[in-house]
């Protein structure tokens, strides 16, 4: 712990610099998922009153569902649009240049949101949240892939889970001015709506005195000058020969193959173990169980009788419980490797899952469980943290090239959106017809994922990405040549028959 702490203090410029690309990247992100639960009623009563100034008529129910609906899907659907641009914006333009103008989109996003109470249109939140979602599009990818690109190989996981501690931030910070004592209240919701556009000018300031990545310096724009300013920028003065040793094997690899695009990655053989291993992450992650957790806990701590004042606390407890696990997560990922934290993760989470169903199951009979039920949420939340959440992210960043990985996160990106919407509209009927079974099916998910990820992802921890890459061939190879041995067998074991 002392060597970790005292790297901390050694690479303090490169801390500076995830703290301004996590602030205007997926904090934002969490905090738009997360906000939308705290202006609900509020939003809805705006488009109900605006209604009524515009046509004299109160609007029907059904109707106003519909817009509320769209509000809130128009952000996965923004999010879908800019997914598929930022693997061109990433390439052309580098992940700083390609951050710098989302945060422009950002901030005219944020004005329409503040303005729509002034201006009575209700339509303008609908635009200011599809702008947001291909904001979020964007930065999802390029933030992962920047923090990724300008870590160090001894702090490589510590920075790539940041991402994800940004992530949870933003949703903390969500609930948190979401409380009616500060933002959450009918006065101020719009302006708890464009708190994005706060974030996104405080990057745009300080973003520009922070360099481009080493390796989109050294093998794309093949600046060795540069690549070596920039690492001594990032991380201080030293020697970083091994770095610039490995990022040259890596362009010596990949000489003379550009960028590829999303249709050559899927076409490409060599890259398909790595987008497999990257599918069953990204599935396993989206059916682990979080999306069921979230949709009982308010019905769970209403049945422990928790006083509805304080409930919003509680949730907010569940938060911050998330964000406290993934720092952890973040300084011990470096230490135990990713296949740890992904099949512990995991199997703990299903062991929890088993044992809230008993809890909700049984809860009628002894009472006394429904408090179990309530610590078993936080349980969950911490096992989710401390395991699956940070290490899924930095495992993605490593398995790609360079020349493969803008386009590989736009396919993981554009599976994360599909799986946002798909579980949005089928899990509230999942559970209407299962009730709390639905856990068994998440259960079911996490074992087989254990199964999966423990038979076919080597571990990273420590290794360059050509190293990864490597890795990969050889497995893949191990896999034809067993086959290639069993069907030897089997013919020689027929000409023997027929003898």
């Amino acid at each position: 712990m002392a060597g970790f702490l005292s790297d901390l203090v050694q690479y303090r410029r490169l801390l500076l610099m995830l703290v301004v690309l996590g602030i205007g990247g997926t904090h934002l992100s969490g905090f738009q998922m997360s906000v939308m639960n705290y202006t609900s009623p509020y939003i809805q009563k705006f488009i109900n009153e605006t209604w009524l100034e515009r046509y004299g008529s109160v609007l029907p129910r059904d109707t106003l569902m519909l817009l509320w609906s769209l509000i809130v899907s128009v952000y996965c659907m923004g999010g879908m649009m800019g997914c598929l641009c930022s693997g061109y914006l990433t390439a052309a333009l580098g992940k700083k240049k390609s951050l710098l103008l989302n945060d422009v989109v950002l901030i005219a996003a944020a004005l329409l949101t503040a303005s729509c109470r002034r201006a009575r249109a209700f339509e303008m939140i609908l635009a200011g949240r599809f702008l947001e979602g291909i904001a979020a599009g964007i930065h999802m990818n390029a933030h992962v892939q920047y923090a990724g690109e300008i870590s160090p190989k001894k702090l490589r996981g510590f920075i790539n889970v940041t991402s994800t501690v940004f992530l949870a931030l933003g949703k903390t910070m969500a609930r948190i001015l979401g409380l009616r004592e500060l933002l959450g209240t009918e006065d101020m919701w719009n302006v708890l709506l464009s708190f994005s556009g706060l974030v996104a000018l405080i990057q745009l300031i300080f973003l520009p005195f922070f360099p481009e990545s080493p390796p989109y310096l050294l093998l794309q724009k093949e600046d060795k000058a540069g690549c070596l300013k920039a690492m001594k920028q990032l991380w201080g003065e030293g020697n970083y020969q091994t770095e610039f040793d490995d990022l040259m094997k890596e362009k010596a690899v990949t000489k003379g193959t550009k960028i590829m695009n999303v249709l050559e990655v899927l076409r490409e053989g060599s890259v398909q173990p790595q987008l497999c291993t990257m599918l069953l992450l990204l599935l396993s992650l989206q059916l682990c169980g979080l999306s069921a957790i979230t949709f009982y806990t308010s019905e769970i701590f209403e049945t422990a009788n928790l006083q509805e004042s304080i409930i919003p606390y509680v949730s907010l407890g569940v938060s911050i419980s998330e964000l406290i696990s993934i720092i952890f997560c973040s300084s011990i990922i470096d230490r135990f490797g990713r296949r740890v934290l992904l099949c512990g993760g995991y199997l703990l989470m299903a062991l929890i899952l088993v044992l809230l169903e008993m809890s909700l199951l049984l809860s009628d009979q002894f009472l006394w469980l429904r408090y179990c039920s309530v610590i078993l949420i936080f349980l969950f939340i911490i096992a989710y943290g401390l395991g699956p959440a940070g290490a899924v992210v930095a495992v993605m960043n490593e398995i790609f090239t360079l020349s493969t990985r803008a386009s590989a996160f736009v396919i993981g990106g554009i599976i994360i959106w599909l799986g946002l919407t798909f579980t949005g509209m089928v899990f509230p009927f999942a559970v209407m017809l299962l009730g709390p079974f639905c856990f068994l099916i998440f259960v079911a998910v996490l074992v087989i994922s254990v199964v999966l990820i423990y038979l076919f992802l080597p571990e990273t921890k420590g290794k360059s990405t050509s190293e990864i890459t490597e890795k990969f061939k050889s497995c893949r190879f191990k896999r034809k040549r067993d086959q290639a041995v069993e069907m030897c067998a089997a013919e020689e074991k027929t000409f023997c028959t027929r003898l």
